[in-house]
C-alpha cells in the first residue's frame, strides 16, 4: 500500500520535471515545443512525431518536418501556442529564435515555478491522504493492529517528507535557472 503511494508521489514528481522542462528560461529546449500538438492529416499528433528538433544555439530551435507538407502546420501550431515565439518558416525549417527574458517575465516564471511545485506537493498530500484512509479501513477491519497503523503512519510520513524535500530541491534549482541571466 505504501508502494502504490511512493509510486503516486513519483509520478507527480515525474510530471513536476516535465512542466519544468517546457519552461523557457531563456535558453533553446527541445522539450519547450517537442510535445506540442499538430494538426496532421486530419488528426493532432506531437510535433516530435513529425519533425526533427534540433538546437543549434543557445537561443535557436530549429525544425526540419520529415514532410515539408507538415510545415505550415507546424507553424500554425506554434503560433497559436501560448510560448509566444515567432516561427520563420524558409519552406526547408522552421527557425525560433527565443528573446532574452525580462526581468517581468523571469518573475512571472518563478511564480509559475512555485505553482507548479505547489502542485505536486498536493498530488503528494493527496497520496498521503488516500493511503491513511485505506490504513485506517484495514485496521477497523482487524486486518492489521493499531501498532501496524502507528507504524506504517510513520513510514507514510518519512515518504511524504522525502518527496517534499525533493520538491523543494527541484523548485529552487529551477527559480535559480530562471533567474540566471
Amino acid at each position: 500500500m505504501i508502494d502504490q503511494a511512493k509510486q503516486k508521489m513519483q509520478d507527480a514528481f515525474d510530471h513536476l520535471h516535465t512542466e519544468y522542462s517546457k519552461l523557457q528560461t531563456g535558453r533553446a529546449n527541445a522539450a519547450l515545443v517537442e510535445s506540442l500538438m499538430v494538426e496532421s492529416y486530419g488528426s493532432k499528433m506531437p510535433l516530435k512525431g513529425l519533425a526533427n528538433i534540433s538546437v543549434p544555439e543557445s537561443n535557436q530551435i530549429v525544425i526540419q518536418a520529415w514532410n515539408r507538407d507538415q510545415l505550415t502546420s507546424i507553424e500554425k501550431a506554434i503560433r497559436e501556442s501560448t510560448l509566444g515565439l515567432n516561427p520563420q518558416n524558409d519552406g526547408v525549417v522552421i527557425r525560433l529564435i527565443l528573446p532574452p527574458l525580462t526581468e517581468e517575465r523571469r518573475k512571472d516564471l518563478v511564480k509559475l515555478v512555485h505553482k507548479y511545485a505547489e502542485d505536486a506537493r498536493i498530488s503528494v498530500r493527496n497520496a498521503r491522504h488516500e493511503t491513511l484512509h485505506d490504513l485506517k479501513e484495514q485496521q477497523k477491519n482487524k486486518e492489521i493492529s493499531e501498532d501496524e497503523l502507528v507504524g506504517k503512519e510513520k513510514e507514510l510520513q518519512k515518504v511524504v517528507d522525502d518527496y517534499n524535500e525533493k520538491i523543494e530541491e527541484a523548485a529552487k534549482h529551477k527559480e535559480k535557472d530562471v533567474m540566471t541571466v
